[in-house]
């Protein structure tokens, strides 16, 4: 969330945020309100001193034994203008309080200002694609050959766009889950947490996902919660209403969670395989530092998501996001995609994004400075990496003419120093 002071004393900066980030918001409406709030409450402060020295006027008249009525009838005429301005004050506060919700990140100045997508950025590729002599085919193709999938039976017991994994497949999966949390603790520093995937609406809001996306959230209406979308939101919440002493900054965490989206206005696009599915499995890396280190630290998270994509021997590129695309609630993103080469298109398998104090301010996370003086953290998050569709280019990239998939070989030896997963549907 923005500062208000700062809306106020940055209108126009704001007015072309919300237009490089194709937002409707009316921003007029905000700074209108917002406008009648402090007049009331400038009105109701005058107020409420005259009806203080009215007081003491009455209660010096009582000592003296002389008639007050005046002033009595006065004051609760003023008790009631207070009241209605102070309903006035709280119910522009609802909605001003709305509308900053509504309000995205202001990009940082390096990112490419574009209402069109084809201006992202690549900043690196990394890696050769794959030649084959054969065709290669698709994942799902791929999987159904080697029996490790089963999408029929997972819409049977569940819905369409989810995925049932059997098998080698569901090793495949589990050994990437454990490949990523051991090389993001072990090596890359970060504290492994196993949150509840479930969270409640303060959560959520704080992290930037509602009001935003609640379109996209699956939701328990019975208590107002929500199942993850990413492990961002438990993991960035986990400090919400703390004080954090400098000297335990930077703080990271990782966690593997299911992730459930709707996706809702997406019906239609990639609907085959693993490309847009509701559930996926994914290893989240959050950061929590100060302001100053907060560059710096987004591009050590990218270096540490890219080095499971390097491990794996998958080629991708490094894209940084335009403002059109950028997240609600990020300054700066790079995604990591990855090539699929039967469908010769690259599959966006990482983001990494630094939000700034943005989160915090909502969450209410700060930190206190040698000097004692407390400040909000900035707070970073970054897939690494998600699974759905690192598990599709694995079978894309690594697939045989004879239906089998080479594993990847830092992955054997969680797979029991299997080096195939031969064709052999079952």
């Amino acid at each position: 969330m923005l500062d208000l002071k700062f809306i106020r004393e940055n209108i126009e900066l704001v007015r072309k945020n919300l237009q490089d980030r194709a937002n409707k918001l009316n921003l007029d409406e905000l700074l209108k309100l917002d406008e009648k709030r402090r007049k009331s409450l400038q009105k109701a402060e005058e107020l409420k001193c005259k009806r203080n020295q009215a007081t003491e006027e009455i209660a010096r008249l009582k000592k003296e034994k002389k008639k007050a009525d005046h002033l009595i009838k006065e004051m609760r005429k003023l008790g009631e203008e207070i009241g209605n301005l102070e309903n006035k004050v709280s119910e522009c506060e609802g909605e001003v309080n709305r509308l900053l919700l509504l309000i995205p990140n202001i990009p940082d100045s390096s990112v490419p200002v574009s209402n069109d997508p084809k201006d992202n950025k690549e900043v690196r590729s990394w890696g050769k694609k794959p030649e084959f002599d054969f065709q290669p085919r698709p994942h799902w193709d791929v999987a159904g050959g080697l029996g490790i999938m089963d999408f029929e039976r997972a819409a049977k017991i569940s819905s369409s766009h989810f995925a049932l994994f059997k098998g080698q497949g569901a090793g495949l999966e589990r050994a990437l889950l454990n490949f990523m949390l051991d090389l993001h603790i072990n090596k890359h520093g970060y504290k492994e947490i196993w949150p509840p995937v479930l969270v409640n609406r303060k959560c959520i809001t704080g992290t930037g996902q509602l009001p935003k996306y609640e379109e996209d959230m699956y939701r328990c209406d019975l208590d107002d919660i929500f199942p993850i979308p990413t492990a961002e939101v438990p993991l960035t919440g986990l400090h919400m209403d703390e004080v954090i002493e400098e000297k335990d900054l930077p703080i990271y965490y990782t966690a593997y969670t299911p992730c459930f989206r709707r996706e809702a206005g997406s019906y239609g696009k990639d609907t085959r395989g693993l490309l847009r599915v509701h559930q996926f499995d994914k290893v989240e890396m959050v950061k929590l530092t100060r302001p100053e280190d907060s560059d710096a630290e987004l591009e050590k998270m990218v270096q540490n998501a890219e080095e499971v994509v390097q491990m794996l021997g998958l080629p991708y590129k490094i894209i940084m996001l335009c403002t059109v695309e950028l997240g609600f609630a990020a300054k700066k993103c790079y995604d990591i995609e990855i090539w699929a080469p039967a469908q010769k298109k690259w599959l966006e398998s990482s983001s990494c994004s630094n939000c700034g104090d943005f989160q915090a301010r909502r969450l209410n996370i700060r930190y206190r400075k040698k000097d004692g003086k407390t400040e909000l953290v900035h707070t970073l998050n970054g897939s690494g990496i998600a699974l759905a569709r690192t598990f599709a280019a694995i079978l894309e990239n690594y697939q045989q003419k004879d239906g089998s998939v080479v594993i990847p070989e830092i992955l054997r030896p969680y797979m029991g120093g299997a080096e195939k997963i031969p064709c052999s549907p079952s």
